[in-house]
């Protein structure tokens, strides 16, 4: 099969004479020239122009555009580049509209829109953190779950982690030890809060890495400025921390 210079750029969306700047450039030269002059383009061309037209999209300059070319790079391999350059971009415009969608619930309810959630997909606070401790995997589905959440299911999440919150403040205040046995309800009910986040090891059943997860987030309570004051103050992040490191210890 194949298409001629005027097929070939109505299908694609671009005129005849960047087909022919592209071959001038060396980038895209047609499959054959026909007697009358006319150039015709088979597929082996075709999925050549769509390669050029992703990097394109992508912000590259022709001059980049052909180095990658020119590169000893498998075909199959540069369109699995390009695939995962597009997911990215795909998801990264799917929060983008899960967060413009919260303002407008927001608005419409009469409600005041969060601020991390409007921001959601323009810029994950904690992207890289997530990622460097427990991989790419945990941080894309977690955060999926997390934007996919209506704005009431949003405000319910943060009411049943403000609850807990302050359960763990009233033990504190209580004056029970950490090993006590309201104090280890407290810290299973904590593990089972973090289980209702995909892609964390508790969600998925992972005990080792559950354990090392529960007694990383102890130690961050009390050691993360972020964290320190969570808790009412730093004797009530280190009682969590204790009470939580002993349950992985007994009860994991």
């Amino acid at each position: 099969m194949e298409w001629t210079i005027q097929e070939l750029a109505a299908r694609a969306g671009i005129t005849s004479r960047t087909l022919r700047h592209y071959d001038r450039f060396g980038l895209l030269a047609p499959s054959r020239v026909g007697p009358n002059g006319y150039r015709y383009y088979n597929p082996t061309a075709v999925a050549r122009l769509q390669r050029i037209l992703l990097m394109r999209r992508l912000g590259m300059g022709l001059s980049a555009i052909a180095e990658v070319l020119a590169d000893d790079v498998d075909t199959c391999d540069g369109l699995r580049a390009h695939i995962a350059a597009l997911e990215e971009e795909r998801d990264r415009i799917e929060w983008q509209i899960r967060s413009v969608r919260h303002t407008l619930e927001a608005l419409q309810s009469g409600a005041e829109p969060r601020m991390d959630v409007m921001l959601a997909g323009f810029n994950d606070r904690y992207k890289d953190e997530v990622i460097s401790r427990w991989g790419e995997r945990a941080f894309q589905v977690s955060n999926d779950w997390w934007h996919g959440k209506s704005l009431d299911q949003q405000q319910a999440w943060k009411q049943d982690t403000e609850d807990l919150v302050a359960a763990w403040v009233a033990a504190v205040k209580a004056g029970v030890s950490p090993t006590s046995e309201h104090a280890q309800s407290l810290a299973a009910r904590h593990v089972r809060w973090l289980s209702q986040i995909p892609g964390t090891p508790t969600a998925e059943g992972d005990r080792e890495r559950s354990i090392e997860m529960v007694n990383c987030l102890g130690d961050m309570y009390v050691d993360d400025p972020r964290f320190a004051g969570m808790y009412d103050n730093a004797a009530g992040a280190t009682f969590v921390r204790d009470a939580l490191h002993a349950y992985t210890r007994t009860r994991m």
